[in-house]
C-alpha cells in the first residue's frame, strides 16, 4: 500500500468514527437547577445520580430543594440535550 492511499485510508477512518460518534448531552447543572425552580423546589446541592451515553444519552440529577421546612426535600431532573424535567 502506498503512503497517499495510507493517509486516505487514514482520513477515511476518522471521518467515520467521527459520525458515528454519540451525541453528546448538553444539558448540565445549570439547566437541571432551572427544571428544579420551575418545579418550586429553590435548588440547593446538585448531584449526578445516572449518566447514560450513547445517541440517546440522558443525565439525572439529584437537586435538593433549600428552605425553610425542606430540610431532605429533593428533585429528580433527568437531562436529553438541553430539555430537562423534572421525574417526581
Amino acid at each position: 500500500m502506498s503512503r497517499r492511499s495510507r493517509s486516505f485510508a487514514a482520513v477515511a477512518l476518522v471521518m467515520t468514527l467521527s459520525l458515528a460518534a454519540p451525541a453528546a448531552v448538553l444539558a448540565g447543572e445549570a439547566e437541571a437547577k432551572n427544571a428544579a425552580k420551575n418545579a418550586n423546589c429553590a435548588p440547593g446541592r446538585v448531584e449526578t445520580l445516572r449518566n447514560t451515553p450513547g445517541p440517546t444519552g440522558s443525565i439525572v440529577y439529584k437537586v435538593a430543594c433549600t428552605g425553610p421546612n425542606l430540610r431532605d426535600a429533593f428533585v429528580r431532573v433527568e437531562c436529553r440535550e438541553r430539555a430537562c424535567t423534572v421525574l417526581n
